[in-house]
């Protein structure tokens, strides 16, 4: 008989403590561990009961959420999936607690919405809980180096890395994973990005990134040209594509049906790239991710000719999708973390960075 996922629900509601756990217990592949009212009593069950997950809500005061992954994930890494009643308000916490430590979030109907509603949302829960239990979480005792971003100046290979498109896709536990490799890359390259994220938070996500990378960072509208120091991160609910534009390069941000139950999908804008941008000056990256949304994209992108890099399973918070693609042989090198902006730079020039 398969164990079950035993999961630890962190939520300061009486009500929807019980709702959770209600949801969660009808799962037979997950046990409800414990419920706690409060971080502080998170801690004590976490020590004694050993849960595989936390959820923990979102509504709590944001420096009692990260100061309690702070504190946690040094000590005791535990995946945590973080839950959101509040889109708007919620997206700046839920950013700040990704950063701190949290794999996942999922933003929960208001209290208006129809039980069918809250049935799907469940659903998708569950299945986040599970996928969750998978993380790898090993870094967190490990010291990361932290990498500073540098500009390509007056160098010959200015121009050329200038030229090209670098598409990035990325999911679970992408989005510090995403901060990683734009850090290192240089000032003024280019880059487009699809990072799966609901409603409301990517253009927060897209600002914090601007803050912190030395290149100028948004969500992307459709007109907008690639450029080098610009990178263009997809629009939550919209796939982003990129055409032809004079001798250079726009997206497109559109409505559609989800591929691989995503939108954006990462193969939608990978399969654009290898369409519509000329052979070798383009590079696909996967960053890690669960599910297969990307493996058929960065396929079609390698055989038009681009370069394809993909994070390796142990640098990788979930080996999912970076695996599928390259078992498909779509990706011709797999790269720790931290030396995938440096990848890319390699690729583009054939040396090593400077």
């Amino acid at each position: 008989m398969t164990k079950k996922i035993r999961a630890l629900i962190v939520e300061h509601s009486p009500d929807l403590r019980d709702i959770l756990a209600r949801w969660l217990g009808m799962d037979p592949d997950l046990e409800v561990a414990g419920t706690a009212a409060d971080t502080y009593e998170a801690r004590e069950k976490i020590v004694r009961l050993k849960p595989d997950v936390i959820t923990l809500n979102v509504e709590l005061p944001v420096t009692i959420c990260v100061d309690f992954l702070r504190s946690l994930m040094p000590n005791y890494p535990l995946p945590v999936v973080m839950i959101s009643s509040d889109r708007q308000n919620g997206a700046k916490t839920v950013l700040e607690a990704l950063k701190a430590g949290a794999v996942d979030f999922i933003t929960l109907a208001p209290p208006s919405g129809s039980v069918s509603q809250m049935s799907n949302i469940m659903v998708e829960l569950r299945s986040k809980i599970k996928l969750a239990s998978t993380v790898n979480l090993s870094h967190w005792k490990r010291k990361r180096r932290r990498v500073t971003i540098r500009v390509l100046g007056n160098h010959d290979a200015l121009d050329t890395f200038g030229r090209k498109v670098i598409a990035i896709g990325a999911s679970t536990g992408g989005t510090e994973a995403l901060k990683a490799v734009l850090e290192g890359f240089f000032a003024n390259s280019p880059a487009v990005v699809v990072q799966h994220l609901p409603s409301g938070f990517t253009e927060m996500f897209a600002q914090s990134l601007d803050m912190i990378t030395g290149m100028t960072v948004r969500e992307a509208k459709t007109g907008d040209q690639t450029r080098k120091g610009l990178v263009l991160i997809a629009p939550a609910d919209s796939h982003m594509t990129l055409e032809r534009a004079g001798s250079g390069y726009m997206v497109t941000c559109h409505k559609g049906q989800k591929v691989n139950g995503h939108r954006p999908s990462v193969d939608v804008l990978m399969k654009s790239v290898a369409q519509n941008v000329d052979r070798g000056d383009a590079i696909g990256v996967l960053l890690t991710e669960m599910g297969s949304d990307g493996a058929e994209g960065m396929l079609a992108m390698r055989n038009s000719g681009a370069g394809a890099i993909a994070q390796d399973e142990a640098s990788s918070l979930v080996f999912g999708m970076p695996k599928q693609a390259y078992e498909k042989g779509a990706v011709e090198a797999l790269a720790p973390l931290e030396k995938i902006a440096s990848a890319v730079f390699g690729l583009v020039t054939g040396r090593e960075a400077p």
